[in-house]
């Protein structure tokens, strides 16, 4: 003889939904994905940890591309830069001797 169930409500209190659960390997995913965490380091996140790491890596992602399509399109406060004399990075100490193309000691 069949079990009947005695209630007509689905029975969702005993487990995680796959809705759910999809979801959460979607964040796992993100953090894998977007922010170099493993698995195992998602996955054993206290689940408010976890999705305050999602919302602020969102975050720094969303303000990283307007940063880049500001840059793109010259609005960026800083402009392209030629470099002179008066700009360019020191040499090494032990590359001064060679500051000019073919200038240091050829030896023999």
């Amino acid at each position: 003889m069949p079990k009947t169930w005695r209630f007509r409500s689905t029975r969702t209190f005993f487990g995680l939904t796959d809705d759910y659960m999809e979801s959460v390997y979607e964040q796992f995913f993100f953090l894998k994905y977007a922010g170099g965490w493993s698995f195992s380091e998602a996955y054993n996140l206290p689940v408010g940890l976890r999705l305050w790491f999602i919302k602020r890596l969102l975050r720094q992602l969303e303000d990283e591309r307007e940063a880049s399509e500001r840059a793109s399109r010259g609005q960026g406060g800083s402009s392209t830069q030629t470099l002179s004399s008066h700009n360019q990075p020191a040499l090494p100490p032990n590359m001064a001797a060679m500051q000019t193309f073919g200038g240091g000691d050829k030896g023999g």
